[in-house]
């Protein structure tokens, strides 16, 4: 059993094929982080998750029991479509690296990693979609072993504005 689960996390850890078959020109979020999630599944840490909705909060130590549903948001600001492989400028500095969209209607605005000697110590991400019937804003925070936070601002075109945050902290 034991022996299943690694090879499991281990293959789980490989970068994702993409379906062109190119190779991944930025940091591959989408494949760090469905990584991460099996690996989480795997240790099942205790979390104190604390959520809020416009300004109500709740506290609960709970177990995650689908880790890649809990870190979607952070999945889903993949920059690696083929369609973008210039649509990003990329700085590079003493261990940050810093993804900012070129174009104004892409959703993945800015993404910012810092890495020592190659392994992640953080990464943030700020999403915003911007049209007619709304105004979505997104940031997201991610300390592996540590720490995630999804705070979110939106506002519906005659539904009015919600704020949604939601603070993991990993036992």
């Amino acid at each position: 059993m034991f022996i299943a689960v690694s090879l499991a996390v281990l293959s789980s850890c490989k970068p994702e094929i993409k379906e062109t078959g190119a190779e991944v020109k930025f940091f591959d979020i989408k494949g760090y982080f469905k990584a991460d999630s099996a690996r989480l599944r795997v240790k099942n840490p205790l979390v104190t998750k604390t959520v809020k909705h416009n300004g109500q909060s709740q506290t609960k130590n709970v177990k995650i029991a689908n880790w890649g549903a809990e870190l979607d948001p952070f999945i889903t600001s993949d920059i690696n479509k083929p369609a973008w492989r210039t649509a990003y400028n990329v700085q590079n500095g003493e261990n940050i690296t810093i993804y900012t969209a070129k174009l104004p209607e892409l959703k993945t605005r800015e993404v910012i990693i810092k890495k020592t000697d190659g392994k992640l110590n953080w990464i943030k991400i700020y999403n915003h979609t911007k049209n007619m019937l709304y105004d979505d804003a997104e940031n997201l925070t991610y300390y592996p072993d540590s720490l995630y936070i999804i705070s979110k601002s939106q506002k519906v075109r005659l539904l009015g504005k919600n704020s949604y945050y939601v603070r993991g902290e990993l036992h």
